[in-house]
Order: C-alpha cells, then structure tokens, then sequence
C-alpha cells in the first residue's frame, strides 16, 4: 500500500516539475517578445537623437565661427588651454612647438555617427613646414573604426616624435624623467580608431569649452591671493596683539615709578 501511494506522490511531483519547466519556457518567450519592444524603442530613439544633433550641430556653427575670431586676439591662447588640462597632454617640447598654433577646429560630419575631423592651423616656425595638420575619424565600408592624418614634414632635427628622455634643467644638468609621448605621435597613430583618447579628449572636453582650461591659472592666482589676504590678516592681528601688550607694560611701569616717588615724598 505504502509502495502505491510513494509511486502517486512521485507522479504528482514530476507533474509539478513539467509545469514549472513550461511556465518558464513560457515567460522566458515573453521576454524576449518585450525585450525586441525594448530594442526598437532605443533604436528609433538614438535616431531621433541623431536628428537632434545634427540640428544644434548647424545651429552651433556660427557660434563657434564667432569664438575663434575672438581667440584668435589672445596670444597663446591654445597652448595655455592644452598645458593646463589635467591630463598632462603635452611634453615639453610640444609646449614650446604649440606656442606657434593659432587655430583649432573640429568638425563633425553631418552623419555624426560616421566621425569627424580636428584640424590645427600653425604659424610659421622652427620645427615643421606644414600651416596645417589634421586628424580623421571615420567608418569604412565595413562599418570599422579607421583614422587618417596629415604627414608631418619636420624641418632638420626637429623631430619631436624621435626626441630623448632627458631633458637640460635650468643649472644646466641633465635630468631623467618620464614625460607622455609627443603630442605630435598622435598623427602617426592609427591603432585604435575607435577608442582614440586623445581625439576625443579634444572633441568632447576641450572644443566645447576650452575657455574653463585657458583660465585655469588666474582661478588658482585668485584663490593664492585670498591666502595672502588671510596670512597679512593675521600678521596684523599678531602686531596689534603685541602694540597692546607693549602699551600695558608701559602703564604698569608708570604706575610703579609713581608710587616709588610718593613713597620718597613720605
């Protein structure tokens, strides 16, 4: 009797278990039917997005027009910009090369999903003969990452790319440091187009706004002033303390030299 109600209770169990499997076969179907909902949605919205960029990216262009004019009035005004990013994008050297660049430009093509271009516009100097150098981002036919640049023609040992570690101080010696690769290696490149970090450190962070990084240095004189202010604060409130006790002194010595002389009177 015991053996027929174990066999029973087995059958119900397995029972449960095929139902369970079908429910969840089941939920999981409708899942996937509203995950495909979920798809479509994000897909049609990073269209609409698409549109939208590529409305205030036209709209923005006068605007940006209108500041390179005005920035083209500040000497030095992209090199500062560049030193003072906290990601320490340039050697020495490169600083004392981009002290002869007067324009930069990026463009992002119409289709912005397919890439964009950075151009920089140079005066005439010591180290190459080029006015201007350029670095593309784009797609290619296979929906890939590739970049292109412009082939830097460097004068006679001016090379900043094959440049050394060690660099003279002011003493005159020779000192052994670690600086980042040249900013000009950039243009050579072409590794990992799709994950470009300086590229997009400039498209994203400095284009944008590279005002916020050309007054980085008067942000940090002010507040160098303030603690000025505040040690000469102090250093007049410690003078005036001692005028004080200084005065004080006086008195009590005053006060002694009275009574000493009416006791002689006595």
């Amino acid at each position: 009797m015991s053996a027929k109600v174990n066999r029973k209770e087995n059958s119900n169990h397995d029972g449960a278990d095929e139902t369970s499997e079908k429910e969840q076969q089941e939920a999981i179907e409708h899942i996937d039917e509203v995950q495909n909902e979920i798809d479509r949605l994000n897909e049609q919205a990073s269209e609409e997005i698409l549109k939208v960029e590529q409305k205030y990216n036209k709209l923005r262009q006068p605007f940006f027009q209108k500041r390179s004019e005005l920035i083209a009035k500040i000497p030095n005004f992209w090199v500062t910009t560049f030193v003072n990013h906290p990601q320490a994008l340039l050697g020495e050297d490169d600083e004392e090369a981009l002290h002869y660049l007067s324009r930069v430009e990026v463009t992002e093509f119409e289709d912005i999903k397919s890439g964009y271009r950075i151009d920089f516009y140079f005066d005439e100097n010591p180290y190459f003969e080029n006015k201007a150098l350029s670095k593309e981002f784009n797609v290619n036919e296979s929906g890939d990452p590739v970049s292109k640049s412009t082939e830097i023609k460097w004068k006679a040992g001016k090379d900043l790319t094959k440049r050394t570690g060690q660099t003279p101080n002011k003493a005159g010696k020779k000192r052994q440091h670690e600086e980042p690769e040249s900013f000009f290696t950039w243009f050579t490149d072409h590794s990992d187009a799709g994950a470009d970090e300086l590229g997009e450190v400039i498209k994203d962070d400095i284009w944008p706004n590279p005002l916020q990084y050309y007054l980085v240095p008067d942000m940090e004189d002010e507040e160098g002033d303030d603690d000025d202010d505040d040690e000469e604060e102090g250093l007049e409130d410690i003078d005036e303390g001692e005028e004080e006790e200084g005065e004080d002194d006086d008195e009590e010595d005053g006060d002694g030299e009275d009574g000493e002389e009416d006791a002689e009177d006595d």
